[in-house]
């Protein structure tokens, strides 16, 4: 009886799609749903690691250029007013407030420094969020992806019970492929949950290390316009 129970037990198709199509409704909607995310989650990765890397490169660019001797009015004069790059905004968000704060003699309006620094944090504000945009999306597949995965095991496992006692039989043959399709659900909730965990920690850190090189840019674009005020 136990080597017949084993031969069928053999037989039976324990590949992702066998055990997808042999699901329940429900367990089928919560794989699903951990697919879609999953595949959304590693989109989102990607397309940061590729806009993280593009705007490294920028704002170095930007920065040797700011670093070459040229003049800053030269310098705004060939980026201009709304120019592409994250840190070029935040220098033109800076030299437009400076050109804004000149009265038409030629002297400053008081608070022009404090008006300045504000502009330039409104920019780099703009730009973090930019930078940030779908991280929360994989904080919340980190997050959510394992219960929803483990809600699929237990449906799943609640209905291989219900289906043991129906037909009255607890050999492996039987007890094997619901509790397969039940822990499955739980094996892609982690295959979403980890990789997402892992990248949102990443991309956070990297996001806050460009913004850092921003507001130190702003701060030293600051202290050149505070001396060019006290001469």
């Amino acid at each position: 009886m136990e080597t017949q129970t084993l031969a069928l037990a053999t037989e039976i198709d324990f590949s992702f799609l066998a055990l997808f199509m042999r699901a329940t409704l429900v367990v089928k909607l919560v794989m699903i749903l951990l697919i879609v995310a999953s595949f959304w989650s590693w989109a989102i990765v990607i397309t940061k690691l590729i806009q993280y890397r593009r705007t490294l490169r920028a704002t170095a660019a930007f920065d040797r250029a700011f670093w070459s001797g040229e003049p800053l009015d030269g310098l705004y004069a060939q980026i201009g007013p709304a120019p592409e790059g994250a840190a070029e905004q935040v220098f033109a968000a800076g030299m437009l407030e400076w050109h804004r704060s000149h009265r038409e003699d030629g002297g400053l309006i008081s608070g022009a420094l404090a008006r300045i620094d504000r502009a330039m944090d409104v920019a780099i504000a703009r730009q973090a969020e930019k930078l940030n945009k779908g991280l929360s999306f994989l904080a919340t597949v980190a997050a959510t992806a394992p219960f929803i995965g483990l809600f699929g095991t237990v449906w799943g496992i609640m209905n291989a019970f219900m289906e043991i006692a129906q037909s009255q039989n607890t050999n492996l043959a039987v007890v094997a492929p619901g509790i397969a399709e039940a822990l499955m659900a739980t094996g892609l909730g982690l295959l979403a949950a980890i990789p997402a965990l892992i990248f949102y920690n990443k991309l956070s850190a990297d996001s806050d290390h460009i913004a850092a090189i921003w507001e130190a840019f702003a701060d030293e674009f600051s202290t050149i316009l505070s001396r060019q005020l006290d001469a």
